[in-house]
């Protein structure tokens, strides 16, 4: 059989509804990142599952450095195996079930429950590795979709439509069933629907199990309508060969010191991103005691600025090219965390005091808070365009017929210190006692990236 490697690149023809099934699996993953990981399920695990904001934000930190570190460890392996067997869908359907099993499980993390904390980290982390590795094979398909010029609108596209999804599915939770359990209604002003009592917070426990019906409902038209690879060779072939193929790439990565340079920037500063991500909403939580309410709204915002982003920087890659889109991201988000960094109950910019939120204020009321919106706005305008150039950026310095192996590699670089952010976090968190001292670290990973990835050619 001839070797993968030596195998040339074939683009099948594709039409509108296949692209815009492939567009709508972000549309159906982005709630698990946006409700569970960030908006919902994050911060009511932080304050009323753990013992204390401090305690909460540290174990977070820790089972997203476990999902992290098995995603590093299988990702290049699993994407050599994959381009050796050909086709990408069983791989992506295997890893779904990881996804639906863990977002369901999160249900019976209620308060006060033996082992609750155990099943709500347990939980997050499966569903985590799975959301992860689908999203991997599923990022490899698109040079079968497009021709290269159109790439960054593709990617770019994606990650709007996904922050679409996440906006209706964040929407829908707080509207329908999450409760406050002061008042008892949600943010629709209702009583939660099925009988959600806000008072056991089923609302918020809730929100797995529905990013877990979320994802199988509007996941399924990649499976139907895009087109895959045909099989090429049976698993435990694609196995041997794939191995063997990883290695030649390993060998050829040490001969291409351009795709080198980049995933090792990818990896510094997409870690520092995703810890910003997963503990902005956390971080909310701990310092102005923010309901799911108030952690939602926010949510809401950074998801609009979020979509226009993600246009805008799809539009941007195919003109100014996908590394000056990472560039200008990076740059805010250095000053954006630092802006964090700086806010408190009763300071901005460190030194200037401002009054307090009040126990019975208004909605974002202070100044403190209403400074940490304006920087979240800033961030969801990036973030998006950061992620979404970023994958542009790998298929021009991979070769095409090695794209599932380097997409693996780029999962690698994603994720292979990703659980080192977290970590830090973790561990300065709770050697300080403060969550701002727990957070700081995350300037390193976005300067030293930004410092890397200025030796990079976007055109390999």
């Amino acid at each position: 059989m001839e070797p993968v490697a030596a195998q040339t690149h074939q683009r099948p023809k594709v039409g509108r509804r296949a692209i815009a099934s492939w567009l709508m699996f972000d549309w159906a993953t982005q709630p698990y990142f946006t409700i569970i990981t960030t908006f919902v399920f994050g911060p009511y695990f932080v304050a009323h599952v753990a013992a204390g904001p401090v305690q909460g934000q540290a174990l977070w930190g820790y089972s997203l450095s476990a999902a992290g570190l098995t995603i590093a460890l299988l990702s290049p392996p699993l994407g050599a195996i994959a381009d050796a067997s050909g086709a990408r869908k069983p791989w992506i359907a295997g890893f779904s079930i990881l996804l639906v099993i863990g977002s369901a499980a999160l249900w019976w993390a209620e308060p006060g429950v033996d082992n609750a904390i155990l099943i709500a980290l347990v939980a997050f982390a499966i569903g985590t590795v799975g959301a992860e590795f689908a999203t991997v094979f599923t990022n490899a398909m698109m040079p079968d979709l497009v021709e290269r010029g159109r790439l960054g609108r593709l990617s770019g596209n994606g990650w709007a439509v996904g922050y679409v999804g996440g906006l209706v599915g964040l929407a829908i939770v707080l509207g329908l069933m999450v409760g406050s359990p002061d008042t008892g209604k949600t943010l629709f002003g209702i009583e939660p629907i099925l009988g959600l009592d806000p008072i056991r917070f089923d609302g918020d426990r809730g929100s797995g199990p529905f990013s877990a019906i979320w994802y199988v409902v509007f996941a399924l038209p990649l499976f139907l309508f895009v087109p895959d690879l045909p099989r090429r060779m049976r698993l435990g072939a694609a196995i041997r060969v794939g191995f063997r193929d990883l290695k030649g790439t390993l060998r050829q990565l040490r001969q291409d010191p351009n795709a080198a340079r980049y995933l090792l920037a990818h990896m510094i500063y997409i870690d520092g991103m995703g810890a910003l991500t997963a503990f902005g909403a956390i971080y909310a939580a701990g310092i102005f005691g923010w309901t799911s309410i108030e952690l939602g709204l926010f949510g809401i915002i950074i998801l609009v600025a979020g979509i226009g982003g993600s246009l805008v920087g799809g539009w941007l890659d195919d003109r100014i090219g996908p590394k000056w889109v990472i560039v200008v991201s990076l740059l805010v988000l250095t000053l954006s965390a630092l802006g964090i960094l700086s806010v408190d109950r009763t300071h901005v910019a460190f030194f200037i005091e401002v009054t307090p939120p009040s126990d019975d204020g208004g909605l974002y009321e202070s100044v403190g808070e209403r400074v940490y919106l304006a920087l979240g706005i800033l961030i969801g305008l990036v973030v998006g365009p950061l992620q979404a150039a970023s994958r542009t950026l790998l298929v021009r310095v991979s070769p095409l017929d090695k794209i599932t192996q380097y997409f693996g590699l780029y999962a690698l670089s994603g994720k292979i210190t990703s659980f080192v952010g977290p970590l830090a976090v973790g561990i300065l968190t709770t050697a300080s006692g403060s969550q701002r001292i727990g957070i700081s670290i995350l300037l390193v990973f976005f300067i030293v990236g930004l410092m890397i990835l200025s030796r990079v050619r976007q055109d390999g």
